[in-house]
């Protein structure tokens, strides 16, 4: 299984940005897709999750300015991330973790997509 992510940049404060991540290979139905970032210094924390079925977590300090959402058919997570602030500023992963009969059997990670927010 791979994950390639896209969509970093630089922007200035109040501006936009949209991350994408394909998942390819073999995996089961049952998985999460999510977004971790992780700013210089500190640790990679979850921004926002989301199950096959449609199930979601937004970490309340994205609440409101991001939205994640996956096309299940295309096995891709997209994160919209709107009026961005300079501490959003980090490297943006995503993560996929996969289940069987309710138990987590995998966890894979793709590369970082640098994302900058100029104040």
């Amino acid at each position: 299984v791979q994950l390639q992510a896209s969509g970093g940049g630089l922007v200035q404060a109040g501006g936009s940005l949209r991350l994408s991540c394909v998942a390819s290979g073999s995996f089961p139905r049952d998985n999460v897709l999510a977004w971790y970032r992780q700013a210089p210094g500190k640790q990679r924390e979850l921004v926002a999750s989301v199950h096959t079925g449609g199930r979601m977590y937004v970490d309340d300090s994205v609440e409101g300015r991001f939205t994640i959402s996956r096309d299940n058919a295309k096995n891709t997570v997209y994160l919209q991330m709107n009026s961005l602030k300079p501490e959003d500023t980090g490297a943006y992963y995503c993560n996929l973790k996969t289940y069987r009969v309710g138990t987590q059997v995998n966890n894979y990670w793709g590369q970082g997509t640098l994302v900058t927010v100029s104040s």
